[in-house]
């Protein structure tokens, strides 16, 4: 029986906590400032959720070929995926309901929540325990 990637893991283990996440940040944004304000907040956390499975899914598909491709996916992915999150920022600006106050009021404390949560989700292993690259020249996880 093979080992699960550890990002794999880490992704499925984490992204339940979006859907309440997402209910509160809508319940709260509803509460302060109506309907508007309550979908720019829910966004926030969407695309929190999203960046953060890209991330998880593009690292794993990168440990799987190797280290140098895992470091420039790790690197290179972190630009792409900030790029992305203006990108959508700047989109939604367009719309006439978007809140950028609302939509950054909960992307941040949802971004910092989740680095908690994955901090507490791999305390206690080493960074070496929680990758694992094969001897040989073939490349890939088990």
């Amino acid at each position: 029986m093979s080992m699960p990637d550890p990002e794999r893991e880490l992704v499925r283990r984490a992204l339940p906590f979006a859907v309440p996440a997402l209910a509160i940040a809508f319940a709260i944004g509803g509460l302060l400032g109506g309907r508007d304000v309550a979908l720019s907040a829910a966004l926030g956390i969407l695309v929190v959720a999203v960046n953060f499975a890209a991330n998880g899914l593009s690292l794993a598909w990168a440990a799987r070929i190797s280290p140098n491709v895992l470091f420039g996916v790790a690197m290179g992915g972190f630009a792409v995926r900030l790029g992305a999150v203006l990108l959508v920022m700047i989109v939604l600006d367009r719309l006439a309901f978007f809140s950028p106050t609302a939509f950054i009021a909960a992307l941040v404390p949802a971004t910092i929540a989740l680095l908690v949560l994955e901090i507490r989700l791999i305390s206690g292993r080493f960074t070496a325990d929680l990758w694992t690259f094969p001897t040989g020249s073939t490349g890939g996880r088990p």
